[in-house]
């Protein structure tokens, strides 16, 4: 059996919002949005289609292209998926300093 160095190795209570939605694209967003300490205030979101998951922030949502391709959408989608994430994205905290 091999030997691991943990980096970490910490359990946490969690919130998971889960939210399902449709844009004018008609792409549907089926969505668990977890909200931790870790991440400094940062979302995960998991879209539970693809399975695809980022840690998101307000920084991530002003990156051009990165929520297209993260979870893979057309600009179209991106630009629908980007609005909501806005909404429920909050402020980054910086805890360790």
């Amino acid at each position: 059996m091999s030997e691991f160095d943990y980096l970490y190795d910490s359990t946490e209570e969690t919130t998971t919002r889960f939210v399902c939605l449709v844009g004018e694209s008609m792409r549907r967003f089926d969505l668990a949005i977890t909200n931790t300490n870790r991440f400094y205030g940062k979302k995960m979101v998991t879209d539970l289609q693809s399975g695809r998951t980022a840690v998101i922030g307000p920084d991530d949502l002003q990156e051009e292209g990165y929520i297209e391709h993260v979870y893979k959408l057309t600009e179209e989608e991106a630009v629908e998926l980007t609005h909501f994430l806005e909404q429920i994205v909050g402020a980054i905290h910086f805890t360790d300093i």
